[in-house]
């Protein structure tokens, strides 16, 4: 380790990384990589050397560079209508399924998706049908809660539409854009049935990716179970910091960290890894760890990657949100 590095290191104490806290980084670096040699349109094979990441499916470095939402950030945030209430109706409805395939159909079948139209006789007749002909309405990257204690339904599907007809009759749009700060948002979305932590972060990041909202990535983080248990992970010890403020730390410092171990990082056209971002990395380590790292248990116990990699056959042509201002150097910055 050089001098340089040791004090790199320091800076975390009393916390104390493990060996998978390096692993951290070149996981972010490599995943990163698999990413722009993807846009480039190199061959599966050819996508990169790590026997891990050729066999298993991992999320993106950039949460906002994942085919989910690319597809909400494009096709269903800024393709409607872009008022408040208008945006919060559409952005919450997909997330709730969090399902390309799911809104897709009810776009077939309904025409525009828009509150002004909106009955739940008529959107609950569309899912209930879709869902008895054997389709799956839901993704299976996080559980949505069914919010049959609520909402009275056995169908969670009516539960979550009656959760957002509530939310549209509370204003929560107008009151969300007043929100003066990301925590305060977040607090908004919490406060509604069957919605808990890990969903409510979820949330106001999606709907921050809008105009209802504007704040920076970087103020505020909830650390969900897949977090913790990464940090578990990469840290022996977290010496006293939150889990949120051990994030913050390590977000804060990646530069010094990807120096340090010696790794080109490229960044996503200039736009730093955010706590979003380092958030979900953690999740994704204590994944890869399993594998790479066996020895190294939590709490959770487990020991095996669920989900097999499977390239899609159609590319993604990446789009971000405008205010971030990144879309008109894609075009010119492919190359790594």
């Amino acid at each position: 380790m050089t001098r340089s590095a040791g004090t790199v290191l320091t800076r975390l104490a009393p916390a104390t990384p493990t060996k998978v806290f390096d692993a951290y980084w070149q996981f972010a670096a490599e995943r990163q990589n698999i990413f722009f040699r993807r846009n480039r349109g190199l061959p599966v094979q050819d996508l990169t050397n790590d026997p891990i990441l050729k066999t298993y499916k991992f999320t993106n470095a950039y949460r906002a560079s994942d085919r989910v939402s690319q597809f909400l950030i494009r096709n269903v945030i800024y393709s409607g209508i872009q008022t408040s209430e208008e945006l919060f109706f559409r952005v919450m409805l997909f997330k709730f399924f969090n399902r390309i395939e799911t809104w897709e159909m009810l776009q077939r079948r309904l025409g525009e998706i828009t509150y002004a139209e909106y009955s739940f006789e008529k959107y609950d007749d569309v899912l209930t049908k879709y869902k008895a002909d054997g389709n799956q309405l839901y993704s299976g990257a996080y559980i949505m809660p069914s919010g049959s204690r609520s909402f009275g339904s056995h169908l969670k599907h009516r539960n979550n539409l009656k959760l957002l007809e509530m939310m549209m009759e509370d204003e929560l749009p107008d009151r969300l854009k007043s929100a003066e700060s990301m925590k305060m948002a977040f607090e908004l979305i919490l406060s509604y049935p069957s919605i808990g932590d890990f969903l409510a972060y979820q949330y106001v990041t999606d709907l921050n990716y809008s105009t209802l909202l504007d704040f920076p990535e970087m103020q505020f983080v909830v650390p969900g179970p897949g977090c913790l248990s990464g940090l578990e992970k990469c840290f022996s010890s977290f010496g006293g910091y939150s889990a949120a403020n051990l994030v913050r730390l390590v977000t804060e410092s990646q530069e010094e960290h990807f120096e340090r171990l010696g790794l080109k990082f490229k960044s996503l056209w200039g736009r730093r890894l955010q706590l979003i971002d380092c958030q979900n990395l953690f999740c994704e380590v204590d994944k890869y760890a399993r594998v790479a790292f066996p020895e190294v248990a939590t709490k959770s116990n487990r020991t095996r990657i669920k989900q097999q990699f499977r390239p899609k056959s159609d590319p993604i042509d990446y789009w971000f949100p405008p205010k971030w201002e990144i879309n008109e150097k894609i075009e010119s910055e492919l190359d790594i």
